[in-house]
């Protein structure tokens, strides 16, 4: 009797995504438990077109390659499911003898994971979550994977960003980061500094309301001291009331896109302040980059995937993987198993402790919850003594 698992892949792709898939399959092979390991072509309406390729015939050599390559090798959606479509897909596993499920993904996925559980349950198909997330809001787990990579990415650039601005400082340079509704990702960028003086020089996260006269007021000081200047604003960023900064542009679902924040704050600073400005929007660049891939992001990535099928292969369902982070001075994180009702939907923005006084930079407590899922960044540039 086939007893085979699938894997699926859910919203926006990271760095690592394929490196959860490559712990994923070889763990599922390894295993010797199963007959075929399939992936969902375009996530999870592929379940529903039963388009399904074959992963555990590809030579291990060759599967190697998903540790480096960004994006999801099998693809992945943004799709809306209805609620009939989970007893169909449930349909689907049963007569594709599939008895394994891997659902890899952020909020909207561990809820789409969830749900597919319980259209499972009775007939003896384990579904487990592998998260994923570059905004870092899954909730329990200590941190996700995709996340130290695109900070360690968008922490780079701000280095070399802030080096330029140094160079020739005659503007404020707004560069906008990822982060819906959480200031992980923004309040990454704080790990460019290497010194007194160094950009950002200031982080705007969506957990602090944004006020324009502070903000005004906090930009004109930093220029008469720096001449140049470099601020990190997230994409989410909210007033009081909730309501964002810039309207989104489009929505879908849970999915919105907003529009141009660095464009806007940009023009806050020339029309109110006289001061040249301009935005920067690396967008999907800093969740699409190898070059800035993390190590320690990739290795738990693939840890991610691995217990995960584990705790598949094991009998586990309707859990998704988690980190726990141990005490100590070096960094430690052992994998444990989380009920997906207490993740599905569930948002974790940063902690106000994480958050510096006047809420536009971060503490050295973030800093050294962060610093080591993004690992070193490259040696400090050379600068000519005073």
């Amino acid at each position: 009797m086939e007893n085979n698992m699938l894997i699926i892949h859910g919203g926006a792709p990271t760095t690592v995504m394929n490196a959860s898939l490559y712990g994923a399959v070889m763990e599922a092979k390894d295993s010797g438990k199963v007959t075929a390991v399939l992936g969902a072509r375009g996530g999870a309406l592929g379940v529903l077109r039963e388009d399904f390729i074959r992963l555990d015939n590809i030579p291990e050599y060759a599967l190697r390659g998903l540790l480096r390559t960004p994006a999801s090798a099998i693809g992945t959606s943004r799709d809306h499911l209805k609620p009939e479509d989970y007893g169909q897909m449930a349909r689907v596993l049963r007569e594709r003898h599939i008895g394994y499920v891997l659902y890899n993904g952020g909020n909207g996925s561990m809820d789409a994971c969830g749900k597919l559980a319980r259209a499972c349950a009775g007939a003896g198909i384990c579904v487990v979550g592998i998260p994923k997330t570059i905004d870092n809001d899954l909730a329990v787990t200590d941190h996700a994977p995709g996340f130290g990579s695109a900070a360690r990415y968008l922490a780079a650039t701000v280095r070399e960003v802030s080096e330029d601005v140094r160079s020739l400082p005659i503007h404020a340079c707004v560069i906008e980061a990822m982060g819906r509704n959480a200031g992980w990702l923004a309040a990454a960028s704080a790990l460019a500094r290497s010194g007194e003086g160094d950009g950002p020089h200031m982080i705007l996260c969506p957990e602090a309301p944004f006020e324009e006269e502070a903000f005004l007021s906090e930009v004109e000081r930093l220029a008469r001291r720096h001449g140049g200047i470099v601020i990190v604003a997230s994409e989410g960023l909210c007033h009081k009331d909730k309501k964002p900064v810039v309207e989104p542009v489009f929505r879908s679902g849970r999915s919105v896109y907003y529009g141009d924040v660095s464009a806007h704050l940009c023009s806050l600073i020339i029309r109110n302040l006289g001061i040249k400005a301009r935005g920067e929007k690396p967008g999907i660049c800093g969740r699409a980059s190898i070059a800035w891939q993390s190590g320690v992001d990739r290795l738990e990535a693939e840890l991610a995937g691995r217990e995960a099928a584990k705790a598949a292969l094991s009998g586990h369902t309707e859990v998704m993987v988690g980190f726990e982070r141990r005490p100590g001075g070096a960094y430690r994180i052992v994998p444990s198993l989380i009920p997906i009702r207490e993740v599905m939907l569930h948002e974790r923005t940063l902690p106000k402790e994480y958050l510096a006084p006047g809420q536009m930079d971060v503490t050295t407590a973030y800093l050294d919850w962060c610093r080591p899922l993004v690992g070193e960044l490259p040696d400090d540039f050379f600068r000519i003594p005073a």
